[in-house]
């Protein structure tokens, strides 16, 4: 499929970040002309994303948080979140609504639901102690031409 624009983007870490990674991203599909509800949720689907990166890819330590996004042809807009963290030794498991690997109750473990309820389309990839991927997809209803 033809990318017609492309974004890169990465910053530490830091919980402050993960509203900036969700407006930055917000802007960048704008080009599109969303509905609010297509915002809404691209924004929804980019913070669960980002925190995950934030909570369990990096615990407690500081790492970088990588997006790329791109709109392709016929209004579809995909959307990569990348860590360089401890990664996910099982993501079919990690993937199942309910579960977490936080043990302090403070996480409910529905991410990635959230993720797959937002967008049409996620793939995961995780490689233990070299980080993990989320790639979304979505087709915007409205697909105005993209202008440059």
């Amino acid at each position: 499929m033809t990318v017609r624009n492309e974004m890169k983007l990465s910053f530490p870490s830091r919980s402050a970040n993960e509203s900036f990674a969700r407006i930055a991203v917000a802007a960048f599909v704008a080009a599109l002309d969303p509905t609010v509800d297509e915002v809404t949720d691209i924004k929804t689907a980019i913070s669960e994303a980002v925190t995950n990166c934030i909570v369990h890819g990096y615990k407690d330590t500081l790492g970088t948080v990588y997006i790329q996004a791109r709109i392709l042809e016929g209004g579809k807009i995909q959307i990569r979140v990348r860590d360089k963290g401890c990664g996910i030794p099982d993501v079919k498991q990690a993937m199942e609504p309910l579960y977490t690997t936080c043990t302090t109750g403070e996480r409910a473990g529905l991410g990635f639901a959230v993720m797959q309820s937002f967008m049409d389309k996620i793939r995961v990839s995780s490689r233990v102690g070299g980080g993990t991927t989320v790639t979304m997809e979505k087709t915007l209803k409205s697909r105005p031409a993209l202008h440059g």
